[in-house]
């Protein structure tokens, strides 16, 4: 590349302001903290000020008042003979400016010195469980399929932020999506940014409805809720043209993205298992959940990975390899050696600190029995005639609706064996509504017809408590998520004409005066025992 001499003007502005300074080129290049050479070539016209020595030379020119320079209008650059020809490097700027950028590059490749290069740059000092998870099962697979489902506590989210700072690192990712459920978005960006230093953008329903939120750079790294992904109009966007592929999906508590089997080998999915699947790349036909690409890793992160039910499971299992995974038996015949690449669960009583010591208590697990109070008003036979009423009524109700028969016999079981006053509870409610419905069949306001409707309608009601932790359980209308469910499937109809209701009526308001004479009487043996083994030093702490 070629310099042509500047305009005489620029160099003679150069000169005005060393005789104004009276200093000499020596002088003025080390008040510019420059060196004698580039004063020179500036004097001679042979070069420009950088724009680091440019604004110095003008903010001199200002505190001497010397007007309007032609330094701060931008005329003092170098002409080059070709206009594509790449700039020379320029050695003029702050020194301190120069180190920085250069050690920022040199700190990039960390990670060629000390493999756990992440655990230095951030925020953190993994426990020994951690960093086995991430360096040894995680971080060596090209392509992370990974089910990671320590107990609670572990620390998951810690791990996951490893494993993709060390991933940035080597320039192995770049597209980041974060599906976490909605309670849990903002604990992940702010654990990601403040103990790892990763800046991810929160979505909402509001951007899908203002533009593509996954368009642009800052989309490279997002935190959405799965049920705002998996609504219609977010999922859309996901889909449309001009959407980069993004390398890791992490799914956190991914037993949610629940796929159940029904009795006649029909499977349910829920529209949260729809959507992992479509990130994971199960083909479908459904226009709804089709993507035209997938994610290269994939990342799920549960507790509690197998609730008691073996489809579920399975279909976790099967998002990690749609292909190889795909029918029951093909996961039934992966061998324990495969499922470790796989797979990876420890207690909290396998974590410990570097020296050994363990990080939780033991945790002890006993059942206790105990005895019902015995009489003529006591607990057993409250328990006796409850249990009498449950077969009674509800073992004739699976002959219009199966499953929602056996919820409300559930509910009224649990709550048996709960508490004297939760079973109190239960049979008032059960009462209000057997009242609600004999009123309105005997005004006309129902017939038997909706009545069976209803009955039908139940079996769309969750069982909470068999899908859910108390974590994840959620509030409706200021009560659990349970107590609403619950009160749906008492409200269930058993009967099919009025005398069979009003008869059930008579029943469930003689239980009610049963529970709470027991109840007035303090008859809690549950509690007694409850209180008897909490007093035991054998499983007091410390």
């Amino acid at each position: 590349m070629t310099i042509s001499p500047l305009q005489d003007p620029v160099s003679e502005r150069i000169r005005r302001l060393r005789r104004t300074l009276e200093l000499t080129q020596s002088e003025l290049a080390e008040r510019l903290g420059v060196s004698h050479v580039t004063v020179n070539r500036w004097d001679n016209g042979q070069a420009a000020p950088s724009g680091l020595a440019l604004q110095k030379i003008v903010r001199e020119e200002q505190s001497l008042g010397l007007g309007d320079s032609a330094l701060a209008t931008g005329q003092l650059f170098l002409s080059a003979t070709t206009a594509d020809s790449p700039p020379g490097l320029d050695f003029s700027s702050e020194p301190a400016a120069i180190r920085a950028v250069v050690e920022g590059e040199r700190v990039s490749f960390g990670h060629f010195f000390n493999p756990a290069f992440a655990t230095e740059t951030s925020l953190i000092d993994p426990l020994p469980h951690q960093r086995i998870a991430v360096y040894l099962n995680m971080l060596p697979q090209p392509r992370l399929r990974f089910l990671l489902a320590d107990d609670a506590g572990a620390g998951k989210t810690i791990m996951a932020g490893l494993y993709i700072r060390e991933m940035l690192s080597r320039r192995l990712l770049k597209r980041i999506l974060i599906v976490p459920p909605a309670g849990l978005v903002g604990n992940w960006e702010r654990e990601l940014r403040s103990l790892f230093n990763l800046e991810f953008r929160v979505l909402t329903g509001t951007d899908s409805r203002v533009g593509n939120p996954f368009l642009g750079g800052l989309s490279d790294r997002v935190v959405v809720s799965i049920d705002t992904l998996a609504g219609e109009r977010m999922f859309s966007r996901l889909q449309e043209k001009g959407v980069t592929p993004y390398d890791l999906v992490i799914l956190d508590e991914a037993h949610k993205l629940s796929a159940a089997r029904e009795p006649d080998f029909r499977v349910r999915k829920t529209d949260r298992y729809r959507l992992a699947e479509a990130l994971v790349g199960v083909h479908t036909e459904d226009p709804r959940w089709l993507l035209n690409w997938n994610c290269h890793h994939v990342l799920l992160l549960t507790a509690t990975p197998h609730m008691g039910k073996d489809f579920p499971y399975y279909a976790l299992w099967r998002l990690l390899e749609p292909d190889a995974l795909s029918t029951v038996d093909a996961f039934n015949s992966l061998s324990r050696e495969a499922r470790q690449r796989y797979f990876l669960r420890r207690t909290k009583e396998e974590m410990v600190r570097f020296d050994g010591s363990p990080i939780y208590p033991t945790r002890m697990s006993n059942t206790f029995s105990y005895e019902l109070v015995q009489g003529e008003i006591s607990e057993q036979r409250l328990y006796d005639e409850t249990t009498s009423y449950i077969r009674t009524y509800y073992n004739r109700a699976r002959i219009l609706n199966r499953s929602a028969a056996r919820l409300a016999m559930g509910v009224f079981q649990r709550r048996l064996a709960s508490s004297t006053y939760a079973l109190l509870r239960s049979l008032e409610r059960r009462l209000e509504r057997l009242d609600d419905l004999s009123q309105r069949l005997q005004t006309g306001q129902l017939t038997l017809e909706e009545i069976a409707a209803i009955q039908l309608r139940l079996g769309n009601v969750p069982d909470v408590f068999d899908e859910m932790t108390a974590d994840e359980e959620g509030t409706e209308e200021g009560r659990e998520q349970n107590e609403v469910a619950e009160e749906k499937a008492l409200g269930g109809i058993v009967c099919v004409s009025l005398a069979e209701i009003e008869t059930e009526r008579a029943q469930v308001k003689g239980l009610l005066e049963l529970a709470r004479a027991v109840y007035d009487q303090g008859q809690e043996s549950r509690f007694e025992k409850l209180q008897e083994v909490l007093r035991d030093p054998r499983f007091r702490i410390g």
